[in-house]
């Protein structure tokens, strides 16, 4: 599979990824479609410490025993939670950030973290005190690089001028256009590479959709206008691409674009959104006519 370069780093990440957050908590499932993901030429791999508090991860590790060295592995810390206590809470004090790295590096069975993400954000967060948590673990070999994970521009804005994030994950998909009007130019001029979640918007973005669209629609859209996109949508994908192929492709299309990582909890949606890798890329008219048909929204609440 094609890799692509993390930011500045000296990683290099397969432009299709496994988002873990979808397997669920049956350990050899989720076992079977990791091993089957690295098989199928993925060596992007996501976690994060809050998925099942924990188990998630664990199920990762184990999967990940005797192919470590194989994969680029990423979790994310921030939200902080107890076990035998009821909910969690958010927090991005530099002892919080560093106990929890060090949490999920015991879960996953392993030294240390390929990429390790801040899982959130806000203008109000000590940032400094963040970013020097993150600098500290990168010192002590614990991570390689890190990011943040995080659809707020103002936030994502002061990660750029003031620390070396090498990645910021956002939701970015043909129905959640909103990184294209601030962001993916600006992270792609200072060289810092976007992991796209949501590519397939919850399913709605592939020949499944008429099953996958809700009551409520997808964000600012509402049920009707998502079908009617997705109608439209098929008559663009011609014959080369499904619509799967095509929503992954459009993700990728951007050049700060490095890796997107669609779910599954399934081994046919995981070697559906797979034939991805081979299919074509799309050219500017498609891109274009893809552009067309949905609506270009902006962040609103999420500053």
């Amino acid at each position: 599979m094609k890799k692509n370069q993390l930011g500045q780093s000296n990683l290099h990440v397969s432009e299709i990824g496994f988002g873990t957050m979808s397997i669920g908590t049956d350990q050899e499932m989720g076992i079977s479609l990791i091993h089957e993901a690295i098989d199928n030429g993925v060596n992007f791999i996501d976690t994060a410490d809050l998925y099942e508090f924990g188990l998630n991860e664990e199920i990762v590790g184990k999967a990940l025993q005797d192919r470590r060295d194989s994969v680029i592995l990423s979790s994310k810390g921030g939200n902080h939670w107890e076990n035998g206590k009821e909910g969690w809470f958010w927090d991005p004090s530099k002892k919080h950030i560093k106990d929890a790295c060090k949490q999920s590096l015991k879960r996953l069975k392993t030294d240390y973290l390929d990429l390790y993400q801040l899982h959130g954000g806000t203008i109000e967060d000590p940032i400094d005190e963040t970013i020097q948590a993150f600098e500290e673990l990168k010192q002590e070999g614990l991570i390689r690089e890190y990011g943040i994970s995080s659809i707020r521009p103002n936030v994502i804005r002061e990660y750029v001028q003031r620390s070396s994030i090498a990645s910021v994950m956002m939701q970015y998909s043909i129905l959640d256009r909103r990184p294209e009007e601030e962001m993916l130019d600006l992270l792609h001029k200072h060289n810092i590479s976007v992991i796209a979640r949501g590519p397939l918007a919850k399913g709605m973005l592939t020949d499944r959709f008429e099953d996958k669209v809700k009551d409520q629609g997808f964000l600012t859209h509402s049920k009707d206008e998502v079908l009617e996109m997705a109608r439209k949508l098929s008559d663009i994908q011609g014959n080369d691409r499904n619509m799967t192929q095509t929503a992954l492709r459009y993700t990728l299309a951007h050049p700060a674009v490095a890796t997107a990582i669609p779910g599954a909890s399934k081994s046919e949606q995981l070697l559906s959104n797979l034939t991805a890798q081979n299919s074509p890329e799309l050219t500017q008219n498609e891109i274009n006519d893809i552009q067309s048909i949905s609506k270009a929204i902006t962040y609103d609440k999420h500053r």
